[in-house]
């Protein structure tokens, strides 16, 4: 970020202003900004967060460990501090809502992480949302703009991905959660009632009472430090199909069988891999991303030819349409790979998420908020989930992306610049008032 651009961050704090005054309604009505984020105070609150589970720059604090339970607790009683309305409800998710009758502007994210994660991945957007309701509260202006924070439980999956924002969305049932468990084998209902929070009513969205939902998160990838850009408006959550692919041979001797003569679907598996990702580069779109993430052969001893290959290939694009030409490319191309070698080669579907498109007038908001802060912006995909995606099938949502340096996420490596971080949320803070007055 330029940093001329930087200073613009740098507010000089503002007065209390009533609804009732007349120069609330004349600067109300001039765009001028009445919210403004405590730096210090918002910078000091993700540090305290990333001591919960700390590991030397990163964190681990897994859904429903003892470090994401204190980090709950001490949530709660910050936003309790913050003169908000707090509740836990039955999966978790912690709420902090200013007090009055308004529909709320749902912020939040996730304090969760994967095993050992970085410290700002989810909890950005959470203390954002924190951060804002405050300074609502702090401005007397909760009257006019209500703001919900929230930390959404288990968005990483150590259970059962999003299952705080699916529970708040109303979209899990007791079967479902009955069919989370962990890798160690804890069953998601256990470890609900070991955490205390079994009997805690549950909070669910609805749109009388909540205007929109917006998250703010760490970009997770390059795209913006390249760009030299500091704010990303999200366009959407790319969909994501992956499939099992499964090769047949037969196993044999690898000394003894000639070439010509063995059923080796090790080769087979090889051969196919390559032409997928000759082809799904033809079928993909400007943003498209496919992988193979892993190939196994079996017997998988050295001297045995593989009389089993067994692959994962996941692809994720914005279009549907794209991701149906991608899977309509592998189809061709296992025939084509069956053809060639005379081994069988089947794909089996193991995960369809459907894109999730952002709402265009929160993205306006967005980009118009940043705009105002003489900060440019680009529009972009999400190659990773989020709450967000679950979430915008019950309130219109948007996502702002802040940058990540080298593009690190999910590691120790994971960090942002102090000054982009406190940008962000100051284009949050701005776009919140933006939309609550366009909701007048």
């Amino acid at each position: 970020m330029p940093n001329h651009a930087r200073e613009n961050w740098k507010r000089t704090p503002a007065p209390v202003l009533r609804h009732g005054s007349i120069w609330y309604q004349l600067l109300f009505m001039t765009g001028a900004q009445h919210l403004h984020i405590d730096q210090d105070r918002l910078l000091e609150d993700l540090r305290t967060l990333a001591g919960f589970g700390k590991l030397t720059t990163g964190v681990a604090r897994v859904a429903y460990s003892d470090a994401d339970t204190e980090a709950r607790a001490w949530l709660r009683e910050r936003m309790r501090q913050a003169g908000l309305e707090t509740a836990v409800d039955g999966v978790g998710n912690v709420f902090g809502r200013t007090p009055g009758g308004r529909r709320a502007i749902v912020i939040g994210s996730h304090t969760d992480s994967v095993p050992v994660g970085g410290w700002l991945d989810g909890a950005l957007g959470v203390v954002y949302g924190l951060e804002i309701a405050r300074s609502v509260m702090e401005r007397g202006l909760q009257d006019w703009i209500a703001v919900e924070a929230v930390s959404f439980m288990d968005e990483e999956g150590t259970y059962l991905p999003c299952v705080g924002s699916l529970s708040f969305c109303g979209e899990i049932s007791a079967d479902g959660i009955a069919a989370g468990h962990s890798l160690d084998g804890e069953p998601l209902g256990d470890a609900i009632a070991r955490c205390g929070y079994a009997d805690n009513r549950p909070v669910h969205a609805d749109p009388g009472r909540h205007l929109a939902y917006l998250e703010a998160h760490i970009e997770q990838g390059p795209r913006l430090e390249a760009a030299g850009l500091a704010i990303g408006v999200v366009t959407g959550i790319v969909g994501i199909r992956r499939f099992r692919i499964e090769v047949t041979g037969e196993a044999d001797h690898a000394g003894t069988v000639p070439m010509a003569m063995r059923k080796d679907a090790g080769h087979a598996a090889v051969l196919c891999a390559a032409a997928l990702y000759r082809e799904m580069a033809e079928a993909a779109g400007d943003d498209s991303v496919w992988n193979i993430g892993s190939i196994r052969f079996e017997p998988g001893a050295d001297n045995v030819v593989p009389a089993r290959a067994v692959m994962v290939l996941e692809m994720r694009d914005l279009s549907a349409d794209v991701l149906d030409r991608m899977e309509s490319a592998m189809s061709a191309c296992l025939a084509a790979t069956a053809d060639q070698t005379g081994r069988p080669c089947e794909a089996t579907q193991t995960l369809d998420v459907a894109p999730t498109a952002m709402d265009p007038g929160l993205m306006r908001h967005l980009e118009e908020s940043a705009s105002a802060s003489g900060i440019a912006s680009m529009h972009m995909p999400s190659g990773a989930g989020h709450d967000a995606m679950i979430v915008a099938r019950r309130l219109p949502a948007a996502m702002l992306f802040i940058p990540s340096i080298r593009g690190k996420s999910h590691s120790e490596a994971e960090n942002t610049d102090d000054a982009d971080i406190l940008g962000g949320c100051q284009v949050l803070a701005s776009a919140v008032e933006r939309i609550s007055a366009a909701a007048v």
